[in-house]
């Protein structure tokens, strides 16, 4: 695999189904590893543990942004994350966006990213997305135009305006 962009039309969305849930609960895993590698748990409470995180974090999603859109991101027909984001009348926010691993640093993100800000440039809205400090994508959406507007417990609210 190279670390070049990939291009775009090999790249599509696709609504979640039940059927997902196993790759989106791993890909939920390998957004926590570096987090969890210095904790001295076992591999299976470490596995109990992101079950429940993830499970939570579901859940959450599901009942705050009932009008949500929950997608599975593809490449050639292959699942490599996922896009959960929330459209409003003066608002996108990218709920949340998460890559696996081999993907990561090849630009796909920033692409997807991109797209949605030329959305909210086109329609006059601002994009927001909720951000751990320690998240490396952090200097991704600093590098893209994004402020940080408030704290909401170890979550950054970054937001962008055209």
């Amino acid at each position: 695999m190279t670390n070049t962009l990939p291009s775009r039309d090999a790249i599509r969305y696709r609504p979640v189904v039940p059927d997902d849930v196993p790759f989106m609960r791993y890909l939920y895993g390998t957004t926590r590893e570096d987090e969890l590698r210095v904790v001295p748990w076992s591999e299976q409470q470490k596995a109990e543990f992101l079950d429940l995180q993830f499970t939570a974090q579901k859940s959450h999603y599901e009942t705050y942004y009932p009008d949500g859109e929950f997608l599975i991101i593809e490449m050639d027909g292959k699942p490599i994350g996922r896009l959960y984001i929330d459209r409003r009348p003066d608002q996108i926010e990218i709920i949340d966006i998460a890559l696996l691993p081999e993907y990561r640093g090849r630009g796909i993100g920033g692409m997807l990213i991109d797209e949605i800000l030329a959305e909210g440039r086109d329609s006059n809205r601002s994009v927001q997305i909720y951000v751990e400090n320690f998240n490396p994508a952090r200097h991704l959406y600093d590098r893209l135009g994004f402020r940080h507007v408030d704290s909401n417990g170890v979550y950054h609210v970054m937001e962008w305006k055209a």
